[in-house]
């Protein structure tokens, strides 16, 4: 009975999400109260969803305040910097043009926004494209890699939501995971420079050309920024907003402080350096709420959905009848399998649907026959909605891409998702190499 709950649980979220009838806030709190319901846990529910929100307050908390704490750089340009010197780099030379391109991106993405990256990285980059006729797919394309890669980075959208749907610590989940995502993205560096050398030939460009045409070029390429932007721009405090990012990072990494610990303070450091007037700081804050405040409520969401699946045993109950069906001899290689399988999946499934819906099953399946949930997790970011993320249909920033680009959504996949598929098969067979999951 359990299981048929859950797995009506399940399915109802999946139709509900994917069909578009609600909105994953709505569906992740109203369904598996109704279904709790349907099962006769009325009088315990109100502790199924205090047990869930308790579990995900720390995640929460460290979602809102990166989103504040990037935000308050970007404002205060701390890219700015970054960006025009890349485009002064690049020049008219297509394989450092490419280059650049993914370098930028993962720079940008920093802040673990995939419409932020586009926004600033496109606008950027595509007269270069324009001016050398390079083919802008390959924009699209490298763009995609970078991001996709570097979304995996613990506030990314993936690592929050497998984090908060397993209740798995932060530094146990993405740490591990590091030299894994710095092969990813050397590989798509690599490809990168390759598409870049291909496409010089292509144009017929030999050295000489390139020499003579770069140093001038590249000076008319700059970052431009409005009127509104430029004041709260804060150029002389760049090296001491870098180093601030780096600090942050670094003991986040190091685990010396819990991540919302580290974002919280290095928010309050960023405020008192870039903006001490009391209403700049209280404009900042405001600019960035919006954002910060619905990923947080989706979290708080997914507190209630894993608080009852957990609390009333379907779960636990879904999970036995899906391992009974897995041959012992196959689940050793499961969260293999999982990883290869991660970026098509970002196709058919959202990220709300797969980490809350499908993941915790898998999970639970996995722990029945010896496969710790975290290898699962970890798996499933090798592709979905990382690498899968840029091409899927399921998300706003892949329309947002292709349409500043100028070029089609199915145009943009049959070039890209080969890319995409190569770097989750590279990096899942990094992640078994360096022993995050067996073979």
């Amino acid at each position: 009975m359990l299981a048929f709950l859950g797995f009506v649980t399940i399915f109802a979220l999946l139709f509900v999400i994917l069909g578009r009838k609600m909105s994953a806030l709505v569906a992740l709190i109203a369904i598996p109260v109704l279904t709790a319901l349907a099962g006769g846990f009325g009088p315990q529910v109100g502790t199924f969803i205090t047990d869930g929100i308790r579990a995900i307050a720390p995640i929460a908390g460290m979602l809102v305040f990166a989103i504040l704490f990037f935000g308050v750089l970007t404002d205060a340009g701390m890219l700015d910097p970054i960006v025009n010197g890349v485009l002064k780099i690049v020049g008219t030379h297509p394989a450092r043009i490419t280059l650049g391109t993914a370098v930028l991106a993962a720079i940008v993405h920093l802040d673990g926004s995939g419409a932020v990256t586009f926004l600033v990285v496109v606008p950027a980059m595509l007269p270069l494209y324009i001016k050398l006729q390079m083919d802008k797919r390959i924009l699209a394309c490298i763009v995609a890699m970078a991001a996709g890669v570097a979304n995996a980075l613990p506030w990314g959208g993936p690592t929050l939501r497998a984090s908060a749907a397993l209740h798995i610590p932060m530094s146990e989940l993405y740490l591990p995971m590091v030299p894994v995502q710095i092969a990813g993205m050397l590989f798509v560096f690599a490809c990168a420079w390759l598409m870049g050398m291909r496409e010089q030939r292509r144009l017929g460009l030999d050295g000489a050309m390139l020499a003579g045409a770069s140093a001038g070029a590249a000076s008319h390429h700059v970052h431009e920024i409005d009127e509104e932007q430029l004041k709260l721009r804060r150029p002389r405090r760049f090296i001491v907003n870098v180093l601030l990012v780096i600090v942050v990072l670094a003991t986040m990494i190091t685990n010396t402080l819990d991540p919302v610990a580290c974002f919280m303070l290095g928010t309050v450091v960023a405020l008192l350096i870039n903006y001490p007037d009391v209403a700049e700081q209280r404009k900042r804050v405001d600019a960035h709420a919006k954002a910060a405040l619905m990923m947080a409520s989706l979290l708080f969401a997914a507190g209630v959905f894993t608080g009852i699946m957990k609390g009333t045993g379907m779960l636990t109950a879904m999970a036995q009848l899906l391992a009974a069906s897995i041959p012992a001899s196959l689940a050793s290689h499961l969260p293999f399998v999982t990883g290869l399988a991660s970026m098509p999946l970002s196709l058919i499934f959202d990220p709300d649907s797969f980490y809350f819906g499908v993941l915790p099953v898998l999970a639970e399946a996995g722990a029945a026959l010896g496969v710790p949930p975290v290898q699962l997790a970890q798996a499933s970011l090798m592709g979905q909605m990382t690498t899968g993320f840029p091409v899927s249909p399921l998300t706003p920033a892949t329309f947002l891409l292709v349409g500043l680009v100028g070029i089609d959504l199915g145009e943009h996949q049959r070039f890209t998702i080969p890319y995409l598929f190569a770097t989750t098969v590279f990096m899942t067979c990094v992640a078994v190499l360096v022993g995050l999951f067996p073979f």
